[in-house]
Formats: structure tokens, sequence, C-alpha cells
């Protein structure tokens, strides 16, 4: 049976001359398995190897009708060829052994063989130069925290005193890992804390205030305190009925009559700090640190201080004179400086106390100021 004709500028079948294409023709190309490729490739082999068995005449011929047909199939393929991996490997062992490889490349440029020679060229290395599971051992992740739990700790150290450290907790470890695990500050390590600042400088901390005290006489008493930050002792008070400047200044000098004057001392704006008090502070060797108006939250722990005798004593008695009101205080402060405990000292006196042990002695009830508080002791029957 004849075929029908086909009319010029319609898409036709390859491969059953059809007006439409098929669906061998719209569907893409399935991927040749390797086996295949590479059987392609030898058989390519063994026809070279045949070539040489063969005359000229017909080598020239053969070529002259494969490259008819390649402009044949260059005319109707694709602008980009679907190539395997077995098809780069074979231009790229061809062009290192043939000089003349440019002038035949016809489905590739010659710089896309080039392009994929140094491909392989940097898969290979990557391949030589993979991770085989050796070197040194890891560190440990409780190590790791330790090294930097020192160095947040103690910010002025660098990786030899840490190192240093982890040996003497018998830790073996080389420095050049304790300086790899240890954070790089970006300019000057942080400086200290507060807190750590304050106790570094508590021995040179003071601070001062006044409270007043009712009396059953309907007087008003003040009484000076001036605290050393030091252990929270007390190191001075006064009472009287009429503070002034001079009397104040004079209370500076009782409260640190040789060479133990701190170097800051803390107070509040009250006026009675007047210019003989500050010039006594001068002559010391002492500077002011002088709170905000109004803000008794800058100066804490005089107030404290305070809060703590109004009521832990002053709430429970009745004041009738000065003398009642020292021997109060002295009452109160002899207990304060030798048995009353601190959470900021960790529960101790400031006048340490020592842990008496199970053996010293039955426990004896010790009455303070009064019989306001107590302190505890063991003492030998």
């Amino acid at each position: 049976m004849p075929e029908p004709a086909i009319r010029p500028g319609t898409l036709t079948c390859r491969y059953r001359r059809l007006e439409t294409p098929c669906l061998r023709c719209t569907s893409p190309p399935r991927p040749v398995p390797l086996p295949i490729a590479m059987l392609a490739l030898v058989v390519a082999v063994l026809a070279a190897l045949r070539s040489t068995l063969r005359c000229r005449l017909e080598l020239t011929a053969e070529i002259l009708a494969l490259r008819h047909q390649l402009v044949v199939l260059r005319r109707q393929a694709p602008k980009r060829l679907r190539l395997l991996h077995t098809d780069r490997l074979f231009w790229v062992m061809l062009s290192r052994i043939w000089t003349g490889w440019r002038q035949a490349v016809q489905i590739v440029t010659p710089d896309t063989v080039v392009a994929w020679h140094r491909r392989g060229f940097a898969l290979y290395w990557r391949w030589r130069s993979r991770p085989r599971g050796t070197g040194r051992p890891p560190v440990a992740k409780d190590i790791r925290d330790l090294i930097r739990r020192m160095q947040t700790a103690n910010p002025l150290w660098g990786a030899p005193r840490i190192h240093a450290e982890l040996q003497k907790l018998g830790i073996d470890i080389a420095e050049t890992t304790v300086a790899k695990y240890i954070r790089r500050w970006p300019t000057n390590p942080p400086s200290q804390n507060w807190r750590t600042f304050l106790s570094n400088h508590a021995s040179q901390l003071a601070s001062m205030d006044f409270f007043t005290v009712p009396t059953a006489t309907f007087r008003v008493l003040f009484v000076l305190v001036i605290l050393s930050h030091d252990r929270r002792r007390i190191v001075h008070f006064k009472v009287t009925a009429h503070p002034t400047a001079e009397w104040t200044a004079q209370q500076m000098r009782e409260a640190w009559p040789y060479d133990e004057a701190p170097a800051f001392l803390t107070r509040d704006r009250d006026d009675i700090y007047g210019w003989t008090v500050r010039n006594t502070l001068q002559a010391m060797g002492i500077q002011e640190v002088v709170t905000a108006p109004h803000s008794p939250w800058q100066n804490p722990f005089v107030e404290r201080v305070i809060g703590s005798i109004r009521r832990e004593c002053l709430d429970h008695v009745i004041i009738w004179n000065e003398k009642a009101l020292r021997r109060h205080l002295r009452r109160y402060f002899a207990y304060y400086h030798a048995w009353r405990p601190h959470l900021s000292l960790e529960k101790d006196a400031p006048i340490p106390r020592a842990t008496q042990p199970l053996t010293a002695g039955r426990i004896v009830q010790v009455p303070e100021v009064g019989g306001l508080h107590h302190h505890y002791e063991r003492r030998a029957a």
C-alpha cells in the first residue's frame, strides 16, 4: 500500500512517518545502562584495531561516509547532547595520546574536552585527599566545657594557664588543643564583673549615714553609723541630740585614728556634711562618693544595716535617753559582730566563727541583747 503524502511544514514522526509525533519521539531518552555504554566503547576500540588491517582506499571511503553521516546527524540533533561519563572519559584519554584530536572532535568543542579533563583532575585529587578516619582522637565534651568554663570565670587567663590547671587535675591534653577550644576575644578580654570588683575592693570601701530614734520623752536622737564593706563591720557609731558638721568631722577622726582610712566613703547629700567634713576627709586621703538626690538605694549596705538595727533591736525596746540608746546599741553590735550570721558572708559572722565538732560537748543557749536573741555553742560538760 503506498505511503500517504506528507504536506510541507507539518510535524512528522521520524519512525512511522505520521503527521503527528508519536510517544517514542516525544518521550525523553532513557539513560543508557553502564554495561551497554562500556560495550559501545569496546566495539569502537575493536573497530579501530580492525581498520589497521584494511587498505588505505577503504579507510578513506569509510571516513568519508562517517563524516557525511555526522553532518546529517548534526542538522537534526539538539544543540546540547546528553553524553555519558564514559563518553567524556574516552575523549579525555584520546586528547592525552593524540595531538590531532581538536580537528576530529565534532559533537562538542575542544574547550569542553579541556574542561572535562580539569574537572576529572579535581575529582581525582579530592578522592585522594578524602578523610580516612585517622588523626588525633577527639576531645571529650566535658573537657571542652571545662576549658570554656575556666576561661569565662578567669578572663585574664590564656591557654598556658588553663593548660597548667588541667594538668594539675590529671587531664592529659596538649596546650595547642586548649588554644583551639578557647574563645578569641575581638579586642581585649572582658573586664571583671561588678561583683568581683566590689569583692576585691571591699576593704577599701566604707559608707556612713544618720538615722533617728524617738525617745519616751518625745525627743529625737540622731545615730551616726559608719560601716566597712569588708566583713560588714560597724567601724564606729555615735549618738547625739544635736549633730553638727564639726561633730561629724570629729567622728571621722575617731573612726580611723591611725593610717587605716579607706579609699572611698559613700554618703548622701545631707547638709550636715559641710565643708568641715569634706576638708577632714580630704586630709585623711578619703575620696567621697556622693549619691544622687533621694536615692537611698545607691547606698545599700549601710541602709540594710540600719534596717536590721531597727527590726532586730530598736523596734522591741523603749528608749529613755542617750545613755540607754548607747547601751542597747552596744549590746546589739556585740551580738552583730560575734554571732549574727550574714547571707553575704556565706552565713558567717563579721568575726569568723569556727565550726565546732560534734564531740565538743553539749549545746548551750546563751542570751544576747537582753534576751531578744540567742547564740548557740557547744561546751564541755
